[in-house]
């Protein structure tokens, strides 16, 4: 398991995903999925699954010291006192005393980014959460962030992908010493793992397409992608990423697949997105 350090938190890469995982598969999943060596997993209020990802931590058996547990406030709770309601509650569903790190799903135009900073901040203060971040902020939207946080913001999780240039956003997360977490980080699977700069990779390296596309996230500095499967032999395959390297030309091959400038999530709350 690789770790991305970012302003003080030691974040596990590959993470494991959570979205659209519900009730026992959930749990077998998660629990699966710390046999299988992953230590970071990620979940959020709007996945309804979070007493579901608790019950997967517990049954696995891995301490808790062990685990690295992120959730998410979504952005209809972020005002002061709804996040720290939506905190706490998260907290009982998961059956925890505190998670790892605690973000805010998405920004909400109607609260200032200050206020639900400074209610992050409280809720680290009080012990809930170890680190805090956002997710789903724009260059200009995490100035903000940066500029009315006191505690140090760790992470941006962001849809990423070959498909999506995230370069303004990526670098924006490096110059404030944060990981850039990627959610839907294999696309859809297809038409991406047709791709020839994937397929040849594959093909040079013995690896799957999926493999190939988890290992160009893990050598960008400070992106730790989370991928999301409902299988556990995927399970597998997707953390089994770290014992082999794609070359310079690969990389650049791979990237350039950017220039598509596909975004699966993109509804009528997001914020106005960075252009590439």
């Amino acid at each position: 398991m690789d770790i991305v350090e970012a302003n003080g938190a030691r974040i596990p890469t590959p993470g494991m995903g959570t979205w659209t995982l519900n009730g026992r598969l959930c749990v077998e999943l998660v629990a699966h999925a710390l046999a299988l060596g992953y230590r970071h997993i990620d979940t959020a209020a709007a996945y309804d699954n979070e007493e579901a990802v608790g019950a997967g931590l517990r049954a696995s058996g891995v301490p808790r010291d062990e685990i690295f547990v992120t959730t998410k406030v979504w952005w209809s709770d972020i005002e002061p006192r709804k996040l720290e309601r939506s905190a706490e509650a998260s907290l009982r569903r998961l059956g925890l005393d505190h998670v790892d790190l605690l973000l805010v799903h998405w920004p909400n135009p109607a609260v200032p980014v200050a206020e639900t900073i400074g209610a992050l901040n409280a809720v680290k203060a009080r012990g809930l959460t170890r680190h805090i971040g956002v997710s789903n902020f724009t260059t200009a939207l995490l100035r903000e962030a940066l500029a009315a946080s006191q505690a140090p913001l760790v992470a941006n999780q962001v849809e990423y992908h070959p498909y999506l240039d995230q370069s303004k956003v990526h670098a924006a997360c490096r110059a404030a010493g944060m990981a850039m977490v990627a959610y839907c980080p294999i696309f859809r699977g297809e038409p991406l793992f047709s791709e020839p700069a994937v397929t040849s990779a594959a093909r040079r390296h013995g690896r799957t397409p999926a493999q190939i596309v988890l290992r160009w996230h893990m050598q960008k500095a400070g992106v730790v992608p989370i991928p999301r499967t409902t299988r556990k032999e995927r399970l597998a395959e997707n953390i089994a990423v770290s014992a082999f390297a794609l070359s310079e030309e690969e990389m650049d091959a791979i990237s350039m697949l950017s220039a598509r400038n596909a975004r699966l999530c993109d509804f009528s709350f997001s914020p106005k997105w960075d252009n590439p």
